[in-house]
C-alpha cells in the first residue's frame, strides 16, 4: 500500500503550532517525491513525548491496526515517543500490522534505529530534567521561589535590561495573608479544618483555586508539606526538594515521592513571613498531637493505610451538588462536599451494606424490566437498521469501484499485449493494485449484519446478574465479579427525600448489552456510534427510585 499517514508533535513552551505545520509540510514534500498518497495527518499539540497518553498517537496506532494506511511518516523517531519502552512497543505493533515506519531523519526505521535513538531520547530527557533542577536550585539558593506560587503571595513580574524575565520573586498579598493568619488562629484555637473551610465558604471567601475551600486544602499532608497549615513559606522559610515526581508507566500521570530529609534545601526568606513563630508552633503542636491521638486510638492502622475501594467507589454521587458520596465513618457514606466544604445541605448518611444490596437488587430486578426491554429493542433495532443501510450503501459503492478497477487492470494487460510501452502502464497498474488491495481489506473487515438484540434479553440479563451477585460472595471470583458489576453502572445518585436517602440508579448501556448477550466482543455502542447512550432504570426510561 502506498497510502501514508503523517504524524507531527511539539511539546515545549518554546515551540508553537507553526512547528506542527513545518513538520507536516516537510513530510508532505517527501511523500510527493516518493509517489505516496497522504491519507491523513495526526497531531499532538504541546504534549510531552515521554508518555503515550496522547490522543493523536493513539488514533494513529488504532487506524494503523485497522489497515487504513501502509506507511507512517514523521520528522524523526522522537516525535512518536522519547521513551525507550514506548518506541520499541510502537515499532513492534507496526511490524505486526505490516505498516512501515519512515522518518525524515532516519529513513526506514529498523531495530537498530529503535535501540540507538530510543536510548538517545531517554538520555536527552534525563539531561533536560537535571538541567532544569540545577536551574531551580540556583533560584532557591538566591532566596527565590523554585516554581509555582502559594496562596498569600503574588508573582513579581520584572525584566532584565535585555528583556529576559527575572523569575522566582514573590511579594505578600495582604488580603490573602489575612486569610492565612485567620486560618492559623482558628486552628490553634481548636477549630477543625472542616469547620474553618465551611465558615470561609459561607462568607464566600475565594479559595486558592478561585473556588470553594475544602478541609484538605487547609490540613493537607504534613510530611509532604502540602496544605495551608504545612507551608513553611508562611513562617519565612523556603523548603525545596521535599518531593520528587516520576511518571507512572501505566497511566502517564506524575506521582510524587518524598525525598530523604537530608536532600531538602532550606533557605530563610524573612521578607515573606506571614505567620510568627509562636502561632506557627502552636498550630504545628496541635496538628502533631491530633495525628498521634488518631494512631493510638486505632491499633489496626486505620489512619495509616490507604482505604480500600468499595464495590461502587467513584460511581456514587450526591444529587444535590454533584459531589462524590464517600466514606465518612467505618461503615457509612455521605456527601463529601457537605462535610468538607459546607456548601451542600445534604447531611444524610447511608450504610454501605444497605446501598450495595439495594443497587444489586435494582440491577437484577428493575433495570431490565421485560416491558421496557421490548420498547428498547424495537427502537434499538430501528437505529441499527438505519446504520446498516448506510454501511451497505458504502460497501456497494466500494464493490462498484472494485469492479471498475478490475476492468482497468484488464485494459492495462491488453495494452501491454498490444505493444504499448510498459513504464507508465506499470505505474498505473501498481496504483490500481494498491487501491484494489485497500478496498478488499476494508470489505473483508466490514461488520456482518447479525442480530445484536436477543429476543429474551431481559431474562438472560437477570440470570447473569444473579450469577454475578453469587460470585461476589466467593473469594476466588470476587475481584472479577466486582469489575463486571461496576461495568453495569454509569452512576448512582443519592437524593434526600422525607428525611431519608432515595437512590437513582443509572445503568451503562454497553455493559448491560454485553452481559445480556453473553458477548465478549466490543460493546455495540463502541462499534455503531452509540457511545453516549445510557439506559436509565425505571418506567419509560426515567430514573427509578429505590427508597431505603
Amino acid at each position: 500500500m502506498n497510502a501514508v499517514a503523517i504524524y507531527a508533535r511539539y511539546s515545549s513552551d518554546q515551540q508553537r503550532d507553526a512547528s506542527i505545520e513545518d513538520q507536516i509540510r516537510l513530510c508532505q514534500e517527501r511523500a510527493a517525491r516518493e509517489g505516496w498518497r497522504v491519507r491523513q495527518c495526526y497531531t499532538d499539540h504541546a504534549i510531552s513525548g515521554a508518555s503515550l497518553i496522547r490522543p493523536g498517537v493513539q488514533a494513529l496506532l488504532q487506524d494503523a491496526y485497522a489497515g487504513q494506511f501502509g506507511i507512517i511518516l514523521a520528522e524523526s523517531i522522537d516525535r512518536l515517543s522519547r521513551d525507550q519502552e514506548d518506541i520499541a512497543g510502537i515499532y513492534k505493533r507496526l511490524r505486526f500490522a505490516d505498516v512501515r515506519l519512515v522518518t525524515l531523519s532516519e529513513g526506514d526505521v529498523s531495530e537498530l534505529h529503535v535501540g540507538l535513538k530510543g536510548t538517545m531520547a531517554a538520555l536527552y530527557l534525563r539531561d533536560l530534567a537535571d538541567k532544569t533542577r540545577r536551574g531551580l536550585r540556583g533560584r532557591v539558593e538566591a532566596g527565590k521561589s523554585g516554581g509555582g506560587n502559594s496562596y498569600g503571595y503574588d508573582v513579581v513580574k520584572q525584566f532584565n535590561a535585555d528583556g529576559t524575565p527575572i523569575r522566582g520573586d514573590r511579594t505578600i498579598n495582604e488580603n490573602e495573608a489575612g486569610i492565612v493568619r485567620r486560618i492559623f488562629d482558628d486552628y490553634a484555637s481548636g477549630d477543625s479544618p472542616r469547620t474553618i473551610a465551611a465558615r470561609l465558604n459561607r462568607e464566600k471567601v475565594p479559595g486558592p483555586s478561585g473556588r470553594g475551600w475544602g478541609a484538605s486544602t487547609i490540613h493537607g499532608h504534613r510530611e509532604r508539606g502540602i496544605g495551608i497549615l504545612n507551608n513553611e513559606l508562611y513562617a519565612g522559610r523556603i523548603v525545596w526538594n521535599r518531593l520528587r515526581y516520576i511518571k507512572d508507566p501505566s497511566t502517564g500521570k506524575r506521582v510524587s515521592r518524598i525525598n530523604p530529609v537530608s536532600e531538602w534545601i532550606n533557605r530563610p526568606v524573612p521578607e515573606l513571613r506571614i505567620i510568627d513563630d509562636t502561632l506557627w508552633d502552636a498550630a504545628r503542636s496541635r496538628q502533631v498531637g491530633l495525628v498521634s491521638h488518631r494512631k493510638s486510638d486505632r491499633p489496626d492502622g486505620f489512619w495509616d493505610r490507604r482505604r480500600p475501594k468499595t464495590l461502587f467507589s467513584g460511581l456514587l454521587k450526591c444529587s444535590c451538588c454533584g459531589g462524590g458520596f464517600v466514606k465518612v465513618s467505618q461503615d457509612r457514606f455521605g456527601c463529601a462536599t457537605a462535610r468538607n466544604k459546607g456548601t451542600c445541605g445534604n447531611m444524610l448518611t447511608i450504610r454501605r451494606d444497605a446501598f450495595e444490596a439495594t443497587i444489586l437488587d435494582g440491577l437484577q430486578r428493575h433495570l431490565m424490566d421485560p416491558a421496557l426491554c421490548a420498547i428498547f429493542a424495537e427502537e434499538y433495532t430501528r437505529h441499527m437498521n438505519r446504520l446498516r443501510i448506510e454501511r451497505s450503501a458504502t460497501r456497494s459503492a466500494e464493490r462498484g469501484e472494485l469492479s471498475k478497477i478490475d476492468l482497468e487492470l484488464d485494459r492495462v494487460v491488453q495494452a501491454i499485449m498490444d505493444g504499448v510501452p510498459g513504464k507508465r502502464l506499470a505505474e498505473k497498474a501498481a496504483q490500481l493494485e494498491g487501491r484494489k488491495a485497500e478496498l478488499e481489506k476494508h470489505l473483508a473487515a466490514a461488520d456482518d449484519d447479525s442480530v445484536l438484540i436477543h429476543p429474551n434479553m431481559a431474562n438472560r440479563y437477570r440470570d447473569q446478574v444473579a450469577a454475578l451477585c453469587a460470585a461476589l460472595t466467593d473469594d476466588a471470583r470476587r475481584a472479577e465479579a466486582s469489575e463486571l458489576a461496576r461495568g453495569l453502572v454509569e452512576r448512582v445518585e443519592f437524593r434526600p427525600e422525607n428525611g431519608t436517602l432515595a437512590i437513582d440508579l443509572y445503568g451503562h448501556l454497553a455493559g448491560i448489552l454485553n452481559l445480556a448477550s453473553d458477548n465478549r466482543k466490543p460493546a455495540p455502542d463502541d462499534r455503531d456510534g452509540l457511545r453516549q447512550i445510557m439506559l436509565v432504570a425505571g418506567i419509560g426510561f426515567e430514573p427509578m427510585t429505590f427508597r431505603l
